[in-house]
């Protein structure tokens, strides 16, 4: 079951609109901190669905828009062969996706993580600064966030 923080308040949830785009900012800043370590930093795909998902935070792009954005960003995954490609396209696509269902804010973080790891990066580090961001935009969901990706990371290999 989903947990009801990450869930919008028109759906019957607790997550107010602008929660909505604060975690939406915060994933994006997580899948730009990690696009260096790929060359596919250029795919059009991966810039197009960055650019859509700021948009959506400024309230100037649909949630279709950023679903079709996030397919995009997947879809250049399929077609990379490098790990950590891979992970940040997918890191990308996880956070342009957060328009549609909050949780995939945690997806974007977590795949930023993986990318990291495969680049021979320090993990620990990465995962400061995801927080330290968190804890500008959203002090009330950092022990909730913390705690969901302690979880979620020991499942992703």
């Amino acid at each position: 079951m989903r947990n009801r923080h990450f869930i919008a308040m028109h759906r019957g949830g607790l997550l107010s609109g602008e929660d909505h785009r604060r975690l939406m900012k915060w994933a994006r800043d997580c899948a730009i901190h990690v696009l260096h370590l790929t060359e596919k930093k250029e795919d059009r795909r991966l810039t197009a669905a960055l650019e859509v998902a700021r948009r959506w935070e400024e309230g100037k792009a649909s949630t279709g828009k950023a679903m079709k954005a996030s397919l995009g960003a997947h879809a250049a995954a399929r077609g990379f062969t490098e790990p950590a490609d891979i992970a940040v396209a997918r890191s990308v696509g996880q956070a342009v996706a957060t328009a549609h269902m909050a949780d995939h804010s945690l997806g974007a973080a977590l795949y930023a993580l993986k990318a990291v790891r495969l680049a021979g990066r320090p993990v620990a580090e990465e995962s400061e600064w995801q927080m330290k961001q968190l804890q500008d935009g959203l002090p009330d969901r950092v022990e909730l966030v913390r705690g969901i990706m302690m979880q979620k990371q020991k499942t992703m290999k």
